[in-house]
């Protein structure tokens, strides 16, 4: 039994932000962890999940422009937001700013349960327009190594239909391919895996750079990661291109697009709405 019908999510109208459904642009899928604890080295765990403004103001603007979001998890429950990420520091000092960004997302229908990846593929892929996945460290935990997400990947690399990814967002896209929980199991062993059938071969892209995972470890009091998101999509095949540490740098590739950092939203929310207006 699906938490909420797909007719209804096709209906949903984002009346907050006055956009009937009859002005509706179409359906943009946003892919979000269902986890808010990730795995470190020696047994330790850090508190994660979505970063506010990766996910809220590339929302806002789809909103804005008259798409409807359909969220999905893995699980289908509601995503929870990583508490480190609630600063003024990524919503240029504005306090009044970084609570808008909250209240965009509380009134995104289905926040609270989401769709789960089944209940997306068995609705079918052909009526979203677009794919998003916002970041944080979550994505590291069930969605870099998730066949599901590799099937829906998949169908929008083969229509050529935009697939937008921030900050640390991007380490979805290793889901497609032959293998991808052995691929991850292989990074955090250090054996050296190898990507087979990756879809993504060879692109052009982005990711939350080694230099500046460096800075994020160095805050954990010697807790560390598993591994590195940049080595991990260099070690895939990926062509990765980075722009200075903590300053806006999306990387486009044929319908591929990616941020570096938080601070890459709006430009990624910009080239995301300009290849829609292209179709």
């Amino acid at each position: 039994m699906f938490k909420q019908s797909f007719v209804a999510v096709a209906l949903v109208s984002v009346f907050s932000q006055g956009v009937m459904a009859s002005d509706s642009k179409g359906q943009i899928l946003v892919l979000l962890s269902s986890e808010s604890e990730m795995q470190l080295q020696e047994g330790k765990t850090i508190s994660t999940g979505y970063y506010l403004n990766e996910f809220g103001v590339p929302a806002d603007a789809f909103i804005q422009a008259g798409y409807e979001l359909v969220l999905a998890t893995p699980k289908g429950n509601a995503p929870v937001v990583d508490q480190k990420s609630v600063t003024t520091d990524y919503f240029g000092g504005s306090a009044a700013e970084m609570q808008r960004i909250k209240e965009v997302i509380a009134a995104i229908p289905g926040i609270d349960d989401t769709l789960s990846l089944r209940e997306i593929l068995d609705g079918g892929l052909a009526q979203y327009k677009a794919v998003f996945i916002p970041g944080g460290h979550a994505p590291l935990i069930d969605l870099a190594n998730n066949p599901e997400v590799g099937k829906i990947l998949t169908h929008f690399n083969a229509n050529a239909k935009p697939t937008a990814a921030i900050c640390h967002g991007p380490i979805a896209l290793l889901s497609p391919q032959q293998n991808p929980m052995a691929f991850q199991q292989g990074l955090i062993e250090q054996t050296n895996p190898k990507a087979s059938d990756w879809i993504y071969a060879g692109y052009k892209m982005t990711i939350f750079s080694n230099s500046e995972e460096a800075v994020f470890e160095g805050s954990l009091d010697g807790k560390k990661l598993q591994y590195y998101p940049g080595q991990a999509m260099q070690q895939a095949g990926g062509n990765m291109q980075y722009a200075a540490d903590w300053t806006s740098n999306v990387v486009v590739d044929r319908e591929l697009i990616t941020g570096q950092n938080p601070f890459s939203d709006k430009a990624l929310a910009a080239e995301v709405l300009k290849q829609l207006a292209a179709k």
